[in-house]
């Protein structure tokens, strides 16, 4: 295949393949890095055989992930299992118009899901991601994770029994969604324990990432009211701005155009169950706030 033409049809592709990347890393600089090396990859590649392009880059940035999650892991010195990670947030002002984050977030990818996605082993989040959100047949994936087609179902289906028993289902929409976290901030700028109570579900659970490899992680209305009333400070002192975050209703707040942290929360019915924070300045430095002023 003439190397022009490969290219074009390349970044035809290149949105899907990110968000693919993203899901399996988490990362969108990583998620930009598989990208790259699949590229090179390809350009290597003999492709004058391959039926569907799409599909094989698919496979090709699978693989790619594959093994910088293995890297990943062999770094670790916890179990995967007992370690809590954060992903990247997509931030936008309203539900987004771009391809490239219309993409990203096509199936509502929300923070909840993808730390749930952070437990699973690499091969069985490879399963999930994909056959059960880009379609790939098992005969694919199984030549990936080295095991025979039957195996790689069984991946995807612990992956997806998992999913299931820990990311929230039933989100209320983004109108709904956007009162409870106006209530919830009236509530934080009041010091309002009661009122903070009142939106938040009673295992309601809150992570925060504040950098350094370390997330901590509260439960309980009262506890994350108490919290979120003893940080009123952060809402009254920085200014606060309404953002869409991985398709959930958010905050960005920031100091002097500069952000300090992100907020994602999942609103089921008209309570809040679940909170994510991420103040790491380090990861937020990259993070454009322009667009939501």
């Amino acid at each position: 295949m003439d190397e022009n033409f490969l290219a074009e049809q390349f970044e035809e592709h290149r949105a899907r393949l990110k968000s693919v990347a993203y899901r399996m890393l988490g990362s969108l600089t990583d998620a930009d890095d598989a990208v790259q090396e699949a590229w090179l990859k390809v350009r290597r590649a003999d492709t004058d055989e391959v039926a569907n392009l799409g599909a094989w880059l698919t496979t090709v940035v699978g693989r790619v992930c594959l093994d910088m999650l293995r890297s990943r892991r062999s770094r670790r010195e916890e179990p995967l299992e007992t370690q809590t990670h954060l992903p990247d947030p997509v931030v936008t002002r309203s539900e987004s118009t771009d391809p490239e984050q219309r993409a990203l977030l096509s199936d509502s990818v929300g923070i909840a899901l993808l730390v749930v996605l952070e437990s699973l082993g690499p091969a069985e989040r490879l399963a999930f991601v994909l056959h059960d959100m880009f379609g790939v047949s098992f005969d694919e994936i199984a030549p990936i994770v080295g095991r025979t087609p039957a195996a790689a179902r069984k991946m995807a289906s612990r992956a997806r029994q998992r999913v299931r028993g820990s990311a929230p289902t039933g989100r209320a929409d983004l109108g709904q969604q956007r009162k409870v976290v106006d209530a919830f901030l009236a509530a934080a700028r009041g010091g309002d324990i009661a009122g903070l109570i009142s939106v938040l579900d009673p295992d309601v659970v809150l992570r925060s990432d504040v950098g350094m490899g370390a997330v901590d992680v509260i439960s309980g209305a009262e506890t994350v009211a108490t919290q979120a009333a003893a940080f009123r400070h952060a809402v009254t002192e920085l200014e606060v701005f309404p953002a869409v975050v991985n398709g959930n209703a958010g905050v960005v707040s920031t100091d002097n155009g500069v952000p300090r942290s992100v907020l994602s929360f999942t609103v089921v019915g008209d309570k809040i169950v679940e909170i994510d924070i991420i103040a790491d300045q380090e990861r937020l430095a990259g993070l454009d706030v322009s667009a939501l002023r």
